[in-house]
């Protein structure tokens, strides 16, 4: 066990040291390796102080002035520091397989306040409901068996984007102007295919495939997709289509307009759905669940997107609309639509479609496990930094999996506990002294928020001890 142990602070030493080589100044490696080490730790929260106290428990004033300087005004490059991090953990994730999707999606991480950066009253997935929070768009890759965020920027609001004031204060750069979701998320996945990022089938919600614009730059790209819609998308039933173009008569230009009439119009995806006989709809089991295999019932048909297609000289390709229709429910769930081939089976499409479901464990980890929504600081720059970083420490987790025995719970690499001060107390925290002994009546030599003996305790390395437990 020591020997593996070692082994794994031996990968990470190397892994922060290729880091290094596009960190920029040598002044900049040692509070990388910190910051990423502290990002690695089984800390209750990771903002900067809590990982100062935890990396340099000696001095926890410097370290924590290091790191707050390191993440919130160094000026390294993000792209550089997340391109490094793909180059190094892809190979590690493609030994079990190709990619085979590039995952777009965002995410809410609430905030007090109105003065962090890009906080505004919105739609926050975390808390399900409207409230303070920064959104951040993320793009990532994926195969069978791991994902990894490969951008990542945060959604800045008209109201941000305007102000020059808020902007100063922020140290948001000039040459960031308003962009919609959809924009950055196109300007990613572009970045992506001009990069030559291993080419993946592009899975999004609703929220960017109900836009016609969007899911057409993307085929543009040459890229095939799986988008969410809503039940409202105008679409061509199968056998349908516009009318062509209006052709010449007498001396006047012939129409170069696709053309409808009463017997000739687009229906919605939920009336199509309602509109399939009974068997069309097949029970798909797509992956095995926790507790036990993930099943639906779906149906796909052919179809060709209308929307606003009267100002196009040809319909639209075909596509397959996919539904999801729970047994017992009034009418369907969700719905897709793909650009895969029109060979594709139903169950090869469905499987692709729920594969999307690898963001929302590329979040989950990311927010318990290292720290993504702990960020204190109100600047561009370092809310940038440090998402940087917890992706950084993300995909070293990602290339330690494979190296983690399938022994289960007996297997623990342990290091020995950073020793934090007896005396130390986070700013604005209350003083223990006084409030344990007063409401507690704790013994004065013991605070409450430190056990005793805390110098001496061995904790769990976190890239090895939470992988077991999953």
């Amino acid at each position: 066990m020591d020997q593996e142990f070692n082994d794994s602070e031996a990968r990470f030493g190397a892994y922060v040291e290729a880091l290094s080589d596009v960190i920029g100044h040598a002044d900049r490696v040692e509070p990388l390796e910190d910051y990423c080490s502290g990002l690695l730790l089984p800390l209750e929260r990771k903002s900067v102080e809590p990982l100062a106290a935890a990396v340099a428990p000696d001095r926890v004033s410097a370290k924590h002035q290091s790191l707050l300087h390191f993440v919130a005004q160094s000026p390294w490059s993000d792209d550089r520091v997340l391109n490094k991090v793909q180059e190094l953990v892809l190979p590690s994730i493609e030994r079990g397989g190709p990619i085979k999707t590039w995952i777009v999606d965002d995410t809410g991480l609430p905030k007090k306040g109105t003065h962090s950066v890009g906080v505004v009253r919105q739609y926050c997935g975390q808390l399900g409901k409207q409230d303070n929070c920064q959104v951040a768009v993320s793009l990532s890759v994926a195969n069978d068996v791991a994902s990894l965020p490969i951008a990542y920027r945060l959604y800045l609001p008209k109201t941000w984007a305007s102000d020059a004031e808020r902007r100063r204060k922020a140290g948001i750069p000039e040459d960031v102007a308003f962009k919609t979701k959809l924009e950055i998320a196109l300007e990613q996945i572009t970045a992506a295919h001009d990069a030559g990022v291993a080419r993946g089938t592009v899975l999004a919600d609703a929220g960017y495939g109900n836009d016609t614009k969007f899911r057409t730059a993307v085929s543009a790209l040459g890229l095939e997709y799986v988008m969410g819609v809503l039940g409202s998308v105008s679409l061509w039933a199968p056998g349908q289509e516009p009318l062509a173009p209006k052709p010449r008569s007498g001396r006047g230009r012939p129409g170069s307009r696709l053309r409808r009439d009463q017997e000739h119009q687009p229906v919605s995806a939920k009336e199509l759905a309602m509109s399939l006989k009974p068997r069309a709809w097949k029970n798909i089991t797509w992956r095995e669940g926790t507790n036990a295999p993930l099943t639906g019932r779906f149906a796909a048909v052919r179809v060709r997107p209308a929307h606003r297609d009267q100002n196009l000289a040809a319909p639209r390709p075909r596509e397959w609309l996919l539904i999801e229709w729970p047994k017992g429910e009034a009418e369907p769930a969700k719905y897709w639509l793909s650009t895969l081939p029109g060979t594709t089976k139903l169950a090869d499409l469905v499987a692709m479609t729920k594969r999307r479901w690898r963001i929302e464990r590329d979040y989950q980890d990311l927010k318990q496990e290292v720290g993504l929504g702990h960020y204190e600081g109100r600047g561009w720059r370092g809310f940038h930094h440090h998402a940087t970083l917890c992706i950084a420490a993300y995909g070293f987790l990602i290339s330690e999996r494979e190296t983690i025995p399938p022994s289960g719970p007996g297997w623990r690499a342990k290091r020995k506990a950073l020793g934090i001060p007896k005396d130390y107390r986070p700013r604005g925290s209350a003083d223990p002294n006084r409030t344990s002994r007063r409401k507690f009546n704790f013994d004065s030599e013991t605070t409450p928020h430190r056990p005793a003996g805390a110098n001496t305790t061995e904790v769990p390395l976190l890239w090895k001890g939470t992988e077991q437990a999953r």
